[in-house]
């Protein structure tokens, strides 16, 4: 089954920002970068949910999108999120992501505002009018506090460069509705819902656990994609106790800062109103990441 964007198939990392005394550490972004080439990663999306992007400012914003790009170096596709609750700086975002030559952009549901269907068909439809490069609708209730319903969705894959959806309402009756009914590329935004929204037909996910252990990801990824089922349960299952921590036990991306500073790859430092993780959940994060093998 083709799909409009099966060039971003597979595993995209949803990437942290890496925070040094308080600001933005390049260096270490740009080894988080190096890090995905060598692992075979498909698609880098920084400034995200897991980016801390609320508590960017607009030029941090552009300097982590352009640092991601050049580090990139055409090495590895690059989907920047741009998205906004305001229709005006999620367009702005976006078209300074495509001149600084990212390959797609991630475009969250405005949030806080509570849209109309039409509020959200409108304001995706300014934002993919105003550039060339493919856009990617980021669908998170928890976070935005309304859904993008279906219909919605489907009257926005008219528009030839809306192309891909990331389902992060961890509803399968939505993913399928989405998938029966276009060819959208969806990924799922979960992941520890990879292996049964991939089985009904998405193409991949927008990972997490991904920042810090890419290989084995990708590697369920590609057993899905291939019709290897026994092989993607396997990997299911030994990702998952993983998976669930990194969303379970604080708000991302409070777990995965913690497990990135315990395997020794990120301060952990994170702006406030995010905190770091108490001490009885970093115990539980800990055995879990011995568990894996990685502590």
């Amino acid at each position: 089954m083709k799909t409009r964007s099966e060039d971003f198939a597979g595993l995209s990392v949803a990437m942290i920002t890496p925070f040094k005394e308080g600001k933005v550490d390049f260096d270490r972004l740009a080894e988080q970068v190096q890090f995905q080439i060598d692992a075979g990663t498909t698609v880098l999306v920084p400034t995200g949910t897991t980016g801390e992007s609320p508590t960017l400012s607009h030029e941090e914003q552009h300097q982590v999108i352009a640092e991601v790009v050049r580090a990139a170096g055409g090495k590895i596709k690059v989907m920047a999120g741009t998205g906004s609750n305001s229709t005006s700086e999620a367009i702005s975002l976006t078209q300074f992501a495509e001149k600084a030559g990212a390959d797609a952009a991630l475009v969250v549901g405005p949030y806080y505002n509570k849209p109309t269907a039409e509020g959200f068909y409108r304001h995706f439809k300014a934002v993919a009018e105003s550039v060339s490069i493919p856009i990617c609708i980021y669908n998170i209730p928890g976070r935005t506090g309304k859904i993008i319903d279906v219909d919605t969705i489907l009257r926005l894959a008219e528009i030839p460069n809306i192309t891909m959806v990331k389902e992060a309402t961890g509803s399968m009756d939505q993913a399928s509705k989405i998938i029966g009914a276009s060819d959208l590329t969806v990924l799922s935004g979960d992941d520890s819902l990879t292996l049964p929204f991939m089985s009904i037909g998405a193409r991949g996910v927008v990972s997490v656990i991904g920042n810090f252990i890419p290989r084995e990801t990708i590697a369920l990824c590609r057993a899905m994609l291939a019709g290897k089922l026994d092989e993607a349960r396997e990997l299911h299952y030994r990702l998952f106790p993983l998976c669930k921590d990194m969303l379970s036990l604080a708000t991302n991306p409070i777990p995965v800062k913690a497990a990135m500073k315990m395997l020794g790859r990120d301060t952990g430092e994170m702006r406030l109103p995010m905190t770091e993780l108490d001490e009885s959940l970093a115990a539980a994060l800990r055995r879990s990441l011995s568990d894996f093998g990685l502590l």
